[in-house]
């Protein structure tokens, strides 16, 4: 039988205009494997385990960080008689995006040479975790410039991940294969999270990205192990479903409004994808 990790879509606040969620977790028996989205760290405070990203596995103790990528397939194992407790933070690309930086912020996105971990010891454990306190205090807080704040602690974080990997960049990781993955082809990713809604083309990110649609294709197939088609029509019914469930618009309008030319066409999308036409998930969605 085949088997196919979770997909989680969603985290608390992804759809306000600061989309990040940071929250402590104790994980008695880990987590199943599963991949999202999204951006995630987290950060072990107490507990030991395992952890897999890939085919790439790494241990977790106090002072491991891990900066996930979306698509990645993980899991988490915890050690026998222990509990892992942790930070998790839950990000949009988008908040790596907001300024004249970015490259500087996207490269912080390659894991190809960079191991998607670091394990933290003495003051740079101490600092990381009073960076991760302080973010997780400002998140439970309703201060002025909250949402500012929170957006240039969690930079501050990644940089400062980002400067310890690099300067410790001999730490083993217990693999035979590494993540492939260049951080040229989030840019790509980003750039269809922000125009699904739009009459968006394989041709039309070729000429904007500067590459063949085949290599385009590829590096959509091999990043969400979904073929651009597939990947755009996700996103779309995504966001139908939140409409249907949230608003009282029209089938109509929300067809047109996540990105169908016609209600014929996302009624038949919809129904493949979900069982049911749009209509009738809405109704089931209200008596549940």
């Amino acid at each position: 039988m085949t088997y196919f990790p979770d997909y989680l879509k969603t985290y608390p606040n992804m759809n306000t205009t600061s989309p990040l969620h940071i929250s402590i977790n104790k994980l008695e028996h880990g987590f199943r494997p599963h991949r999202h989205d999204f951006l995630e760290f987290s950060f072990v405070f107490a507990g030991s385990g395992l952890e897999s990203i890939n085919d790439t596995t790494h241990r977790m103790a106090s002072g491991t960080f891990t900066f996930l990528l979306p698509y990645q397939v993980h899991e988490i194992i915890t050690d026998k008689g222990s509990k892992l407790q942790l930070y998790n933070c839950s990000f949009s690309m988008d908040l790596l995006m907001e300024t004249r930086q970015e490259q500087t912020l996207l490269d912080v996105l390659d894991h190809s040479i960079l191991p998607p971990f670091i394990q933290l010891e003495g003051d740079d454990l101490a600092h990381m975790q009073q960076l991760i306190e302080d973010m997780y205090s400002e998140y439970q807080s309703e201060a002025p410039w909250r949402e500012l704040m929170l957006q240039m602690r969690l930079k501050e974080i990644l940089i400062y991940f980002d400067r310890y990997r690099r300067k410790h960049a001999n730490q083993p990781i217990i693999s035979n294969q590494g993540n492939k993955t260049r951080a040229a082809v989030w840019p790509i990713i980003h750039y269809i999270h922000r125009h699904y809604q739009d009459n968006l083309t394989l041709a039309e990110l070729a000429s904007t990205f500067s590459l063949s649609m085949s290599r385009i294709s590829e590096v959509i197939k091999h990043t969400t192990g979904q073929t651009f088609v597939h990947f755009l029509h996700d996103l779309r019914l995504r966001h139908a479903c939140s409409l249907l469930i949230s608003t009282d618009l029209s089938v109509s309008e929300i067809a047109l409004e996540v990105g169908y030319g016609s209600y014929t066409t996302f009624s038949r999308i919809f129904k493949q994808s979900k069982g049911i036409v749009p209509k009738d998930y809405r109704k089931l969605k209200q008596l549940s």
